[in-house]
């Protein structure tokens, strides 16, 4: 029987992107006080980093077997079923990298303790050692998948947008689960779990006093937004929010070109065209959590 194995996954850190992009640390340094900023801060925050993952590496047992991966290489890694996923950085790689999993234990790894919101990252790296013996013990956080009726698929932790590429106006027919459909104009649609329900979410919800409840982020429920609804002969604004449990909420373009994305990430996308059907539920997996 293999012993598991303990993937640690991390991305460069702005202090070692300054030196690949300018050469040397001196003509970093130049760069940052031309616009007021001291190189330190980004050295001790490298120092910080570095030493998490050196402590983060030391903890794992002898002879377990280990890996390492850069977040610009995650999604060409194969990671086995039965590896347990350390990451080292802020609660935005933690929602990078779920979407690439397949169930595995995620233990997130804070590398600036007051720094980072932390929440999903939520342990020091000192404790790793006692975290791999616990790895039964997780927390699973509710995920959203968008369906496009050509067979593409698209996971995220916090939350999916479909909008027009530009953030031009996007249009498009509406159909929440159990109610009839209405023809839009908007600037998109948000789709938020309850993890992402802190953010960008949360922020449409304060900005236009919703009532509507927000999720947890372990509840199986989602919440959906359209933003800044345009009315007009054909087009309405009666259907502006919701909550998704069992049912998709459905969306055909009614536009050249429209694009879903995950989690703030606009680089990795599906592009809908005239015609074709998206629906955006919870997904079929979630995030497993250690602690």
């Amino acid at each position: 029987m293999n012993t598991p194995r303990v993937v640690i996954v991390h991305r460069r850190t702005e202090y070692d992107e300054l030196l690949a992009t300018h050469g040397t640390r001196g003509q970093a340094a130049f760069f940052l006080r031309t616009r007021g900023r001291d190189i330190a801060e980004l050295e001790e925050r490298n120092r910080l980093t570095r030493k998490a993952i050196e402590t983060a590496t030391a903890a794992i047992p002898v002879d377990w077997r280990r890996g390492s991966v850069e977040r610009t290489d995650v999604a060409r890694f194969l990671f086995a079923p039965d590896d347990v996923i350390v990451i080292v950085g802020q609660d935005g790689l933690v929602a990078n990298v779920a979407k690439y999993l397949q169930g595995q234990p995620v233990i997130g790894i804070d590398p600036e303790p007051g720094r980072n919101a932390g929440v999903l990252v939520t342990h020091p790296a000192r404790d790793l050692g006692e975290l791999l013996r616990a790895t039964d013990h997780v927390s699973e956080r509710t995920m959203v998948q968008a369906d496009l009726d050509d067979g593409q698929h698209l996971l995220a932790l916090n939350e999916i947008f479909i909008g027009h590429r530009s953030h031009q106006t996007a249009r498009y027919e509406l159909r929440p689960p159990g109610a009839r459909a209405e023809s839009q104009a908007s600037s998109g649609v948000l789709v938020s779990t309850g993890t992402g329900a802190t953010g960008w979410c949360r922020s449409v919800a304060l900005e236009r006093a919703s009532r509507l409840r927000l999720p947890a982020p372990h509840e199986p429920r989602l919440v959906w937004f359209v933003r800044e609804a345009w009315p007009s002969p054909t087009t309405g604004t009666t259907l502006v929010e919701g909550e998704l449990t069992g049912n998709s909420l459905e969306l055909t373009v009614k536009s050249d070109q429209l694009v879903a994305f995950g989690d703030g990430i606009e680089t990795d996308s599906l592009t809908l065209t005239w015609g074709q059907t998206l629906r955006v539920g919870i997904a079929d997996r979630a995030l497993r959590l250690v602690g």
